[in-house]
């Protein structure tokens, strides 16, 4: 009898045709779930009749309730090497094998560069007024050259920003709490004397950052109010990083220009959520990531951590 593999949140059904499964698909038959199961409940009972599951990124939590609901598992094999929805403790203790996958961090600097663009020259705004047959030109866009992107974050994805920055003719100045100077000239960056500096000074502020318990919240109101009304915000990194009531308000009272976001406090965002409604932002549904050589890593690994798992030397394990 075969074992049986659940692949969430599949939502354009292509997880088993971006990677070739056929390595273990002699003893595992494979179901790809397109829609997101929204409670603990409805998931439970969706998978609790599989022996694997593999998870997209840290979308759906693994707490240790939803481990003693799933008898079966045996092998949760999550997208990336880094997911802090995972009970590593509980999975251990219910017997549960945890692995992750590599990604790249090219996908999400490409999507980032994507809204920053979009949001400066009104690109949205434009197309849709032209294709209704709506004013022709309405929007003056913002300059990049010659003009500041603050960096909040400097790792693989903010380093390689920087360099896009530069490129552009850009001066670009960036901060994190444990930020170097020799960092920062690596990457063509200045540091920041401080984050205010930053949200001051930058005519464009993106978030880098992994979500601690220090950077929840880092940006909330009294933050962005430091920032120009002409700047404009662009977070493709964790959404409770940015307080999001206190960005729904910048933006419906314009105390900055715009923002961007590919990240919310719950996805996927619901129907009627304010963030589908607010004005002066350009939001993705979490696209960041979402690339077909970011796919065919992700799917591709599983299948060799599924493999590896079977054999009984797992690789990649995670907690």
């Amino acid at each position: 009898m075969k074992l049986r593999c659940a692949v969430l949140d599949d939502f354009q059904d292509v997880a088993t045709t971006v990677a070739d499964w056929s390595p273990v698909l002699d003893r595992v038959e494979v179901t790809g779930f397109t829609e997101h199961f929204a409670s603990e409940d409805q998931l439970a009972e969706a998978i609790a009749g599989f022996d694997i599951v593999v998870t997209l990124r840290e979308r759906v939590p693994f707490p240790a309730s939803l481990f003693a609901r799933l008898p079966r598992l045996k092998l949760l094999v999550a997208t990336g090497m880094r997911n802090t929805s995972i009970d590593y403790a509980a999975a251990a203790g219910h017997g549960v094998t945890v692995c992750g996958t590599r990604s790249t961090s090219a996908p999400p600097v490409e999507h980032t560069w994507a809204l920053l663009l979009g949001l400066a020259r009104g690109i949205v705004t434009e197309s849709n007024a032209l294709r209704g047959n709506g004013p022709w030109q309405s929007t003056v866009g913002a300059d990049l050259h010659g003009r500041r992107l603050g960096l909040l974050g400097l790792g693989r994805i903010g380093g390689r920003m920087a360099q896009i920055g530069t490129a552009f003719g850009m001066d670009v100045l960036a901060w994190s709490q444990n930020l170097t100077r020799e960092r920062c000239e690596e990457v063509g960056a200045v540091l920041a004397a401080s984050k205010e500096e930053l949200l001051e000074t930058g005519d464009f502020v993106s978030v880098h950052l992994k979500l601690s318990d220090r950077t929840r919240g880092l940006l909330g109101t009294p933050e962005l109010a430091l920032m120009k009304p002409t700047a404009y915000l662009v977070n493709t990194s964790r959404a409770a990083i940015v307080d999001q009531e206190a960005l729904l308000t910048a933006l419906r009272e314009g105390t900055i220009a715009g923002a961007a976001v590919d990240v919310f406090d719950t996805e996927p965002l619901p129907a009627g959520h304010p963030m589908r409604s607010a004005p002066r932002l350009l939001a993705t549904p979490h696209l960041g990531y979402v690339s077909r050589d970011n796919y065919r890593t992700y799917y591709g690994q599983a299948v060799e951590d599924i493999r590896a798992f079977l054999a009984g030397a797992p690789v990649r394990r995670l907690g």
